[in-house]
């Protein structure tokens, strides 16, 4: 990526990883905010990659006549033109409500050093010629999004305007320079003026967009579950930032079916102390829970060898026997089986400072007989709120959880009524020990940023508020 491509690359941070159609006019599960401080440092980034491109500019060679009293016809070649000095200072990116964006330069200073020879009968002249050149920028791009939901960037207006020429050309012939400053001045104006706004339509058209169209359209999470970050609608530009709107939507690799949750209304707050913001709906979590539920990653079974040989509960009719006097005589010396099911799927839900989770199961215990038939002999339900802890680093949400007080309730039994509590022991131990650490595990692998490539994220902070969670950050872009 060159040119004025890099004006953007650290400033659509979210304009990347695109799945199914966007769906216009639905909420969107997150929503990437680039403020006043992002812009302003994206506006430093592309004035380093446009000052490089800018000094690729070729010159043409002039050749002209010319008719000077005194001197008469004659005819002048300026040639081997070449860009020696660019310098962009005071520059400025702001959003343009309604199109995007707008990228000005207040002054910007071109030296151009080259040959010149004239002709005039018998007369050969030659020389160099240094020229510098004083200026101003505007341009204007216009952002949307396609049908797709990948974005889109064209450059809707350009203007280039010098306002100063400072022409120094070698020998003290006072006529050839007034030559120069009157027959060239106004064509190096106008040749300039083109080619740098031909360079900006050049480098948005061939750099910019091709590189914004063959982004990743789609975040791999694992085996399962993939992540759709692809655009509700055009990024929306306001006064003081920019927002990027994403479906923002987890869904399954191998069958994705409709989801009938709604993503929430966003209401980020006025935060301007960092360069871009994600706001993470309740939606990009819950659409995950809902994928790994239907996947039946929740659920899990145990039976006895999988205890540690030093756990006072064992799984067998043996050991039931102290809470369950009937279960022996009916299945003497037998091992048990227990199957976990997660039920409903849970959801997180979102307060101001607060995560919160509740976790409710189906535990059923079968006896295993000889004949490797599975029959059931009770059912429990579970239930437990559970503590989310979320963070984040430069690239990832990533989350762990932590267990609260299991409540157990006997739900049916095929061999009478029975006191529950002896059974917690054993399932707060399997929970803390094995369910846990199996879902902190895939938590700990995180849920990816949409970045563009080459940028990377630090000073992170993170609130929880209504239906959502807002991460700030300052942004780097490492190819400057």
């Amino acid at each position: 990526m060159s040119g004025f491509s890099a004006v953007l690359a650290p400033l659509l941070l979210g304009v990347l990883l695109a799945s199914a159609p966007g769906t216009q006019g639905a909420n969107p599960g997150l929503v990437g905010r680039i403020t006043d401080k992002g812009l302003e440092y994206a506006a430093g980034v592309g004035l380093l990659a446009l000052q490089r491109e800018l000094r690729r500019i070729s010159m043409p060679t002039f050749t002209g006549d010319f008719n000077i009293k005194l001197i008469g016809r004659g005819r002048y070649e300026f040639h081997s033109l070449e860009i020696h000095t660019c310098e962009l200072q005071g520059a400025a990116l702001r959003p343009l409500p309604g199109q995007g964006l707008s990228l000005s330069i207040s002054d910007y200073l071109i030296g151009v050093q080259g040959r010149w020879k004239v002709r005039k009968s018998f007369l050969r002249l030659k020389g160099s010629i240094d020229l510098r050149v004083k200026g101003v920028i505007s341009v204007n791009l216009l952002l949307g999004s396609e049908p797709s939901g990948r974005p889109t960037a064209t450059m809707s207006n350009c203007s280039s305007h010098i306002h100063n020429v400072d022409l120094d050309v070698s020998g003290d012939l006072g006529w050839l320079t007034k030559l120069f400053q009157n027959q060239i001045e106004s064509r190096f104006q106008k040749v300039l003026n083109s080619k740098v706004c031909e360079m900006i339509q050049k480098s948005v058209t061939s750099d910019l967009q091709p590189y914004l169209q063959t982004l990743p359209v789609t975040a791999k999470i694992d085996s399962v579950a993939g992540i759709d970050y692809s655009l509700t609608g055009a990024p929306q530009a306001t006064a003081q930032m920019l927002d990027v709107m994403f479906k923002g939507e987890i869904f399954n690799l191998n069958l994705r079916s409709p989801v009938t949750l709604l993503a929430p209304v966003l209401n980020l707050p006025e935060e301007h102390s960092r360069m871009v913001y994600f706001a993470v709906s309740d939606y990009v979590f819950n659409t995950a829970s809902l994928v790994y539920h239907e996947a039946g990653y929740l659920n899990f079974s145990v039976t006895d060898d999988m205890i540690p040989p030093n756990f006072h509960i064992r799984l067998t009719t043996k050991f039931f026997r102290t809470f369950i006097p009937g279960i022996v005589r009916k299945y003497p010396n037998m091992n048990l089986e227990l199957h976990g099911t997660v039920v409903p799927t849970p959801f997180l839900t979102f307060n101001p400072g607060n995560l919160s989770l509740t976790l409710k199961m189906e535990i059923e215990a079968f006896v295993l007989q000889p004949d490797s038939l599975k029959e059931l002999v009770f059912r429990l339900g579970v239930a437990t709120d559970v503590s989310p802890m979320l963070t984040f680093n430069a690239s990832k949400i990533t989350g762990s959880l932590h267990p609260g007080r299991l409540q157990l309730k006997l739900k049916e039994s095929k061999l009478g009524v029975f006191n529950v509590a002896l059974l917690e022991a054993l399932i707060n131990y399997y929970t803390v020990n094995t369910l846990y650490p199996r879902v902190n595990e895939k938590l700990a692998e995180g849920y990816p940023l949409p970045l563009l490539k080459d940028t990377q994220l630090y000073d992170l902070v993170l609130q929880i508020h209504k239906d959502f969670l807002l991460v700030g950050a300052n942004v780097q872009y490492t190819r400057v």
